[in-house]
C-alpha cells in the first residue's frame, strides 16, 4: 500500500514539474519575442557560421595567385594532418575555408568565361 502511495505521489509530482518547465519554456520564449533577443541570437548564429575569402587563404596558407590544384593540394595535407590528431575544429575550420574559396573559384571562373 505504501509502494503504491509513493508512485502515486512521483507520478504526479513529475507531471506537475513537466507542466511547470513547459510552461516556463513558453513564457520565456514569448519574453524573447517580445525583445527581439531570439532574433538577434540567430543573426548572430548566422554571421558566425561564414568566413571571408582573406580569413580561408590565411587559414590555409594560399596567395590569391594560388591555382585551385594547389588550394587543393594544401586542403588535403591541413585535413589529414588534423584527422590523425584529433582536432574537429580545426579540421572543419580548414574545411569551411576550402568552401568559401571554391565558391570564390567558381564565381570567378563564371565571370571570366
Amino acid at each position: 500500500m505504501a509502494a503504491r502511495v509513493l508512485a502515486s505521489v512521483i507520478v504526479m509530482g513529475s507531471g506537475i514539474i513537466a507542466r511547470a518547465c513547459t510552461q516556463a519554456y513558453r513564457q520565456a520564449l514569448a519574453n524573447a519575442s517580445k525583445t527581439g533577443v531570439a532574433h538577434e541570437a540567430t543573426q548572430t548564429i548566422k554571421r558566425g557560421l561564414t568566413i571571408g575569402e582573406a580569413e580561408a587563404r590565411q587559414i590555409l596558407g594560399v596567395t590569391e595567385k594560388s591555382s585551385w590544384d594547389e588550394i587543393l593540394k594544401k586542403y588535403d595535407t591541413l585535413f589529414e594532418r588534423n584527422a590523425q590528431n584529433g582536432s574537429f575544429y580545426l579540421q572543419s575550420k580548414v574545411h569551411r575555408a576550402k568552401e568559401c574559396l571554391e565558391t570564390a573559384y567558381q564565381k570567378s571562373t563564371t565571370t571570366s568565361a
